[in-house]
């Protein structure tokens, strides 16, 4: 069982803000998560699960893509033939 402090202090060295209205709800919240390993933890992996391999995928279905340039004209600024996105850094 997890206290109100352990919940704190690992706020603290996750850098998270918890107001300390929310901090029972964290509580409660962390100790049923750390129930179910609990559950977990009783289960042997020695154990083999007998299910058969099901490919739940649908099939490729093999089709002609759209012309370039209908592609384009929802492009706001295409450039050489391609759609320009914004530079992330």
């Amino acid at each position: 069982m997890v206290s109100k402090n352990e919940v704190l202090h690992t706020a603290k060295l996750a850098d998270i803000g918890i107001d300390t209205s929310e901090l029972g709800n964290f509580t409660e919240q962390l100790n049923a998560i750390l129930e179910y390993f609990d559950i977990l933890d009783t289960l042997s992996a020695d154990d083999v699960l007998e299910r058969p391999l099901v490919n739940v995928f649908r099939e490729d279905n093999v089709s002609t893509s759209l012309p370039q340039e209908d592609v384009l004209r929802n492009s706001h600024n295409p450039e050489d033939g391609y759609i320009r996105a914004p530079r992330v850094i």
